[in-house]
């Protein structure tokens, strides 16, 4: 029985036979089926209101949520009771005839998009694949799971860690005792969904490195080399991802600069082995010669 063929994806050995329009009708069904998916999980996560928004979205905004009662329990653990939070210095309220409305469509979206990030990017591959040399699709196998993977665990980091830390201490902040914060939903949702994207993001860090490695436009000496520069620019980073509290800055800075060594590390690799198949393909051609 004959493999079955996408008719989206011509056969590879008419890929150079391809025209832009025909580019263009690939990617438009490839981005077709990516907007079905987030849909489909905007529909599903529309439907799950109470879920979305009492156990996830406000989550950080209650002071039993996991982050709050592991710092508690750290706290008792090394003797520093300031650790743990009793409560949440705010309210957050609706100024808007139609904002809640508004947001309940809107964080739907976000979340389809959070929860299709994978499937988005594998066909983001699917599109790119086909254009690749057999050597570079050999090299780049694995890498719609390693991207996932990163992009989910810098999602919870944000979720679990930044965007808990930010939420309380902006929340506890005040210039008066007689000032009450009533954060605007949309306000608070905001923060949220900054941090924790940020921070989604951020970690994809090693996967942008091995594909500049692969393309031989970065080294592990020129990461090395500037390496302080790196730790200047991810101090500034942690800085704008979270407020001006040291000890959140501290705590996003860390896995970043453990992030940025693994880098260099993959950096190191990737070289090692593009130049044993640059010597293996000099010494082929030599035999041929």
């Amino acid at each position: 029985m004959p493999p079955s063929v996408d008719p989206t994806q011509p056969a590879l050995g008419d890929q150079h036979e391809m025209s832009f329009i025909d580019h263009l009708e690939a990617l438009r069904w490839h981005i077709i089926r990516a907007a079905i998916a987030v849909v489909a999980f905007a529909t599903v996560a529309f439907f799950s209101k109470d879920f979305l928004f009492h156990d996830l979205i406000l989550g950080p905004s209650r002071a039993d949520f996991w982050t709050y009662r592991m710092f508690c329990r750290f706290g008792a653990w090394v003797g520093a009771p300031d650790l743990c939070i009793d409560k949440i210095g705010f309210v957050i309220q609706n100024r808007e005839m139609s904002g809640q409305l508004t947001m309940h469509i809107s964080t739907s979206f976000i979340v389809g998009l959070v929860l299709g990030f994978p499937y988005l990017f594998w066909e983001l591959w699917r599109f790119i694949k086909p254009g690749l040399y057999p050597h570079e699709r050999q090299n780049s196998q694995g890498a719609v799971f390693f991207v996932s993977v990163l992009f989910a665990m810098g999602l919870l980091f944000g979720y679990y860690i930044a965007a808990p830390m930010s939420i309380n201490f902006l929340a506890g902040y005040v210039v008066d005792p007689t000032i009450e914060n009533q954060i605007d939903m949309q306000s608070y949702l905001s923060t949220l969904t900054t941090m924790s994207l940020s921070c989604a993001f951020v970690f994809e860090l090693p996967m942008i490195v091995f594909f500049l490695a692969k393309a031989g436009l970065i080294t592990p000496e020129i990461m090395r080399v500037y390496r302080k520069h790196a730790i200047v620019v991810i101090l500034v980073l942690a800085a704008i991802i979270t407020p001006p509290d040291v000890s959140a800055q501290i705590i996003v800075t860390i896995p970043i600069l453990l992030l940025y060594e693994l880098s260099i590390n993959i950096a190191r690799v990737v070289g090692r082995n593009r130049t044993a198949s640059l010597n293996a393909q000099l010494a082929e051609n030599k035999g041929i010669a």
